[in-house]
């Protein structure tokens, strides 16, 4: 079995104006990455391999999430406002049992509906606000098997659920 944890980055600040790809987190953010740290150890849902965007928002995203200084972490900005396929081709590439991608809408959203055999009973599914975070998992061996409707939800959660 493989686990796939897909996480949009947290609430981001619209304030400063700039380079979208350096766009920090609000407080909000900020706040709620810590809640969903605390979400993901709680309920026993470690990664041992991250792969998340490059950007500013994603990186403080998964900095405030605090897991442990061991998880092998990917930052590309390959997937920097990644296309759901783009978000699969890098899940394929995985070397982990447990990965988190770490992205942005409208990929993140799109791959998490994509990815499922059915989806979960949750009224924020389909909108995947930010934070918005769905564990699943896949009946195989290999990333490299791992394909749209395939996986089983075991989880959703957004920020506003903690």
């Amino acid at each position: 079995m493989k686990r796939l944890i897909l996480m949009r980055h947290a609430k981001s600040d619209w304030s400063g104006g700039g380079n979208d790809h350096n766009r920090p987190l609000n407080p909000r953010g900020r706040k709620a990455a810590a809640a969903l740290g605390d979400w993901l150890r709680a309920h026993d849902l470690l990664p041992d391999q991250v792969l998340s965007s490059s950007s500013m928002r994603t990186h403080e995203t998964f900095v405030r999430l605090d897991l442990p200084q061991d998880i092998d972490v990917i930052f590309t900005r390959a997937l920097y406002l990644a296309t759901h396929d783009e978000i699969l081709k890098a899940m394929r590439n995985a070397s982990g049992d447990t990965i988190l991608t770490l992205g942005h809408n409208p990929g993140s959203g799109i791959a998490a509906s994509q990815i499922l055999a059915s989806p979960p009973d949750h009224p924020q599914f389909q909108q995947y606000p930010t934070g918005a975070t769905l564990v699943a998992d896949f009946d195989i061996d290999d990333w490299k098997d791992a394909d749209w409707g395939k996986a089983i939800a075991r989880h959703f959660v957004v920020p506003r659920d903690l």
